[in-house]
C-alpha cells in the first residue's frame, strides 16, 4: 500500500493564530450583532426584518447602497483596467513607480481624503474649473452634496483595491499573446473582447466584489461629501446605533449590509471558479 499524504497536514496549524484572533475580533461581535437584530422581551423573532422590509423608506436605502456602490464599481473598473494594463506591460524603474503612485495613497486617512475633496468638488474647485475652463459647462456648478461627487470622491479612495486584482492576473500572462493574435489577422477589437478580457476577467471579478463591498459599507465618505439627506444602510446603521440609541435597528441593517456583502463576494467566488473551470 502507497503512503499517501497525511490526512492532515501541520503546515496549517500556522494560520491558527490568524483563525483565533479573527474568530475572537470579527466572527464573535458579528455573531453578537446578528443575535441583537433577532432579540425581542418576548424571545428571538423575525418582527425587526419584517418592519425594516415593509418600509419603503428602507428600500430606498437599500436602492442608495447599491447603485453609489455600482456606480462607483463601474468608474473604478473604467480607470483600473487600463492602468492594470499599463503597470503590467511596465518594466523596472517605470512600474516600480507606478506602484508606488498607486499603493502610496493608501496610506492617507479616509477622513483625510474625504475633505480634500470637500474643497476639490466645491463650487469654486479644481473639478469645476476645469469643467468650464474645457467648455462641457458653462458656469461653475457644486458637485459637492451630489452623488456625482460622492463617486467620485469613492472611486478615488477605492480605486487601488480595483487596480491591484486585475494587476496580479495580468502580469501572469504572456504579453507575446497579443502580437501572435495580430500576426495571425486578428483586429484590435476581437483581441480585445476575445484574448485580453477574458484574461483579466478573474482579476477584473474580484476587484470588482472589493470595491462593491467596500463602497456599499462606506460610512465616512457619504457622511463628509453628501450628508445626512442621503441615506445608505451603512449611515443608517450609525444612525440607529449613535443617534436613536436603537440597538435592535442598527443590527437589523448591519446585518442586511453583512448579506448584500456577503452575496457579493460569493457570487464573484462562483464567478471565478466558473471561469477557470470553463478554460
Amino acid at each position: 500500500m502507497k503512503a499517501g499524504r497525511p490526512a492532515f497536514d501541520p503546515v496549517l496549524l500556522l494560520a491558527a493564530p490568524a483563525l483565533a484572533y479573527m474568530a475572537v475580533v470579527f466572527a464573535l461581535p458579528v455573531l453578537v450583532l446578528i443575535l441583537r437584530s433577532f432579540g425581542t422581551p418576548t424571545g428571538p423573532s423575525i418582527t425587526a426584518y419584517v418592519s425594516f422590509l415593509s418600509d419603503g423608506f428602507n428600500w430606498r436605502v437599500i436602492g442608495n447602497t447599491l447603485r453609489i456602490a455600482a456606480l462607483t464599481s463601474l468608474l473604478c473598473l473604467a480607470l483600473g483596467y487600463p492602468t492594470a494594463v499599463a503597470l503590467a506591460r511596465s518594466k523596472g524603474a517605470v512600474q516600480a513607480l507606478l506602484l508606488v503612485a498607486i499603493i502610496l495613497p493608501l496610506s492617507v486617512g479616509v477622513i483625510v481624503k474625504a475633505f480634500a475633496w470637500q474643497i476639490v468638488l466645491r463650487r469654486d474647485g479644481v473639478v469645476a474649473a476645469f469643467m468650464v475652463m474645457t467648455g462641457i459647462w458653462d458656469q461653475p456648478q457644486l458637485l459637492l452634496f451630489t452623488e456625482s461627487g460622492l463617486v467620485i470622491g469613492a472611486a478615488n479612495v477605492f480605486l487601488p483595491f480595483m487596480i491591484l486584482p486585475i494587476y496580479s492576473v495580468l502580469k501572469l500572462v504572456d504579453p507575446n499573446l497579443q502580437d501572435a493574435a495580430a500576426t495571425l489577422g486578428a483586429p484590435p477589437l476581437y483581441r480585445f473582447f476575445k484574448l485580453a478580457l477574458p484574461m483579466a476577467m478573474p482579476g477584473i471579478i474580484s476587484g470588482t466584489a472589493i470595491v462593491f463591498s467596500l463602497a456599499a459599507s462606506m460610512y465616512v465618505i457619504p457622511t463628509l461629501l453628501i450628508g445626512d439627506r442621503f441615506q445608505t444602510l451603512a449611515t443608517l446603521t450609525a444612525r440607529a446605533f449613535l443617534l436613536m440609541r436603537n440597538e435592535q435597528l442598527g443590527s437589523t441593517t448591519a446585518t442586511v449590509l453583512l448579506v448584500l456583502a456577503v452575496s457579493i463576494v460569493m457570487l464573484s467566488s462562483w464567478a471565478v471558479k466558473a471561469k477557470g473551470d470553463s478554460r
